[in-house]
């Protein structure tokens, strides 16, 4: 094994237990996926019970995704302060919790109350996942690990919610949306505590009591050799500050990436918030209309394989520009006319995979963009402003269909998302030297 273990485990094939690891984070990414967009399919029944305002509405759509900027940068910490397995197992208590405290709300306040916690656990969660699966992958299968633990999220959304749809198909009310994700992200605290093994980067930097012994039970489970002392310390890199970011040299990089990844992601909310209430709207069943949102999780998932895939051969930016070009017509397109349930749910299955290639298309862009001495502080400050300012996207549709704007303006309005996020990453274009373009 010799005196770097993680890096000998990086260079060899997985083992079962490395897979089994990955597969339960997927799983947990997955989870993650239902549990932010159960709000969406018990919407419809929210509105009617309660008699809210589609404004009101809007609020209680959003709140989660507040949750999930503050828990991806603070639980993000504490899984680089206390460990990866402790965070994720406090990330599925917290969702659990505040499924059930959603499932037995009876006023607005209870419900945003608990939306916001099972953001921060979500937020937490999809953070610490993307560690732990880059920590226990080998090298040469990290990237597509990494690709289908981000694809895990529109998987749970599909499975999640044709179980959702099922249930209202079959007469049970809204609630037993949340009870669906509390039982689920309740059987799923088991499989996180048997899989995951904490990471042995996190132990050979962060040298915890017992370390030897922890480390040693890791590669134990790995079926690798016992290390008999611990290698020597490692060299602690001082981390930028945030301060680093505003500086001459990298504030135009990182006002364009933040702008682009917010107003693209306010895009994808819209979208994801709103569906289900627009298609019930339109004269459909609260079933029918979460039909319509799981065709658009098939659509999301198709394109964040399809950027990978295409990536390959092809320049990023390019490709990433025409899908966000496609997005605006094809969420614009949602309000355009009287469409038909089918006419409907073609529309935003195009707009799904459009809009998520665009959005998955930008990761790759800002960690060519921001130098390693910066790459950490500046995606997360772009993804941290880009989640809690898309939180703005679902209120400010909600105001608008409240203020008796129709869905023809609506639409398009909030599908300019795409193309300011498509004018900023034009300006980094030509800010970026040639030979450093993705």
């Amino acid at each position: 094994m010799g005196n770097d273990p993680e890096s000998a485990l990086q260079e060899l094939p997985m083992h079962w237990r490395q897979v089994l690891a990955v597969a339960a984070c997927v799983a947990l990414n997955s989870l993650d996926g239902f549990d932010v967009l159960a709000i969406s399919f018990a919407a419809p029944g929210i509105a009617t019970e309660w008699g809210i305002t589609k404004a009101m509405l809007g609020v209680v759509l959003s709140v989660e995704l507040f949750g999930m900027a503050i828990g991806s940068a603070a639980l993000g910490n504490f899984a680089d302060r206390l460990g990866r397995k402790p965070t994720i197992i406090g990330c599925l208590a917290m969702m659990a919790v505040g499924m059930f405290a959603a499932a037995m709300a009876h006023t607005i306040p209870a419900l945003a109350a608990a939306r916001l916690l099972t953001g921060l656990g979500i937020g937490g969660m999809i953070a610490t996942t993307s560690a732990i699966v880059a920590e226990t992958s080998s090298a040469r299968r990290r990237s597509l690990n990494l690709a289908l633990n981000i694809a895990g999220y529109s998987a749970g959304a599909i499975l999640g919610g044709s179980v959702a749809t099922a249930l209202l198909a079959a007469g049970h009310n809204w609630r037993s949306v949340f009870q669906f994700g509390f039982l689920a992200t309740l059987a799923a605290l088991p499989l996180a505590a048997l899989a995951l093994r904490e990471s042995l980067g996190f132990l050979l930097s962060e040298r915890p009591r017992n370390a030897l012994a922890r480390i040693n039970r890791v590669l134990a489970s790995y079926a690798r050799e016992a290390l008999t002392e611990l290698p020597p310390p490692r060299p602690r890199q001082s981390a930028a500050p945030i301060a680093t970011l505003f500086t001459p040299r990298f504030l135009p990089a990182t006002v364009l990436l933040t702008v682009a990844y917010l107003a693209q992601i306010m895009v994808f909310y819209f979208m994801q918030k709103w569906i289900p209430k627009l298609v019930v709207d339109m004269g459909h069943t609260p079933a029918e209309a979460g039909r319509v949102l799981v065709i658009a999780n098939i659509g999301c998932l198709a394109g964040a394989l399809a950027i990978g895939l295409v990536s390959q051969w092809l320049k990023l930016v390019p490709i990433i520009l025409a899908a966000m070009g496609c997005a605006f017509v094809f969420v614009t397109g949602i309000g355009a006319g009287s469409w038909s349930l089918q006419q409907m749910s073609v529309i935003c299955a195009c707009a799904g995979f459009f809009i998520n290639a665009a959005v998955i298309g930008l990761y790759p862009v800002m960690a060519r963009t921001f130098p390693a001495e910066v790459r950490a502080s500046g995606i997360g400050f772009a993804i941290g402003v880009g989640r809690g300012g898309a939180a703005l996207g679902p209120m400010a549709a909600g105001a608008m269909l409240a203020a008796g704007y129709p869905l023809s303006v609506v639409a398009p309005v909030m599908g300019t998302g795409a193309l300011v996020a498509g004018l900023m990453l034009v300006l980094l274009s030509r800010r970026t030297p040639k030979e450093q373009r993705a």
